[in-house]
């Protein structure tokens, strides 16, 4: 039952050698937008928090529950159906048909298992989402980014230039405790970082 919550590979160069600050900068940057498991919803020493649930919007949970609902009768329904018409075929050791609709049923019954713990575990954020443009300090403001808090299910209903952070990553912890624009710190995986939020506007 679905609750809602409101709220060298061969051929290929590698290169070993020691980054330089500017580059340990960047991958400093690029991990604040994942979120580590935690215990207890505790913040760790690294600024991490688990996140108890992801955020969705009303439109990416109705999406999602169609997609479960739809699975989990018609997808369920079809792809037994498909099992079925290819075990009378016979021989299922060689049987093709037989084996690829197992497949099918397999990735199915694992993408069911995801969208109910994600709608079970959901809260759903109603009213515009917040879109917050930033630097990172040092940057100049032709290199800021846009960033929404939110779940990577909701890729496909966003302007290809905003990025994902989840509410639990270090980054999106800071920003879902912020209303203003101006500087702001958190604790990154190596260390503190410090970005300027340079404006704050609906989605």
């Amino acid at each position: 039952m679905i609750a809602e919550r409101t709220a060298t590979a061969t051929g290929v160069r590698m290169d070993f050698s020691i980054p330089d600050e500017r580059s340990r900068m960047r991958l400093s940057r690029g991990l604040h937008r994942f979120e580590l498991p935690r215990r207890n919803n505790e913040r760790s020493a690294l600024g991490y928090r688990e996140s108890m649930s992801e955020q969705l919007s009303r439109d990416a949970y109705e999406r999602l529950k169609a997609e479960y609902e739809d699975l989990s009768t018609r997808g369920r329904i079809e792809v037994a159906e498909e099992i079925e018409l290819a075990r009378a075929e016979g021989d299922l050791k060689e049987n093709a048909g037989y084996h690829a609709a197992k497949d099918k049923q397999g990735h199915m019954e694992g993408r069911i298992r995801q969208l109910e713990h994600l709608l079970e575990n959901a809260t759903v954020v109603d009213g515009a989402r917040k879109v917050f443009t930033m630097i990172y300090e040092g940057d100049d403001a032709d290199m800021a980014e846009r960033f929404v808090i939110g779940s990577q299910e909701e890729r496909d209903g966003l302007p290809t230039d905003i990025t994902i952070v989840g509410p639990g990553s270090p980054l999106g912890d800071a920003l879902a405790r912020t209303s203003s624009t101006g500087p702001l710190e958190y604790e990154g995986p190596n260390g503190m970082l410090q970005v300027v939020i340079l404006s704050i506007d609906d989605l």
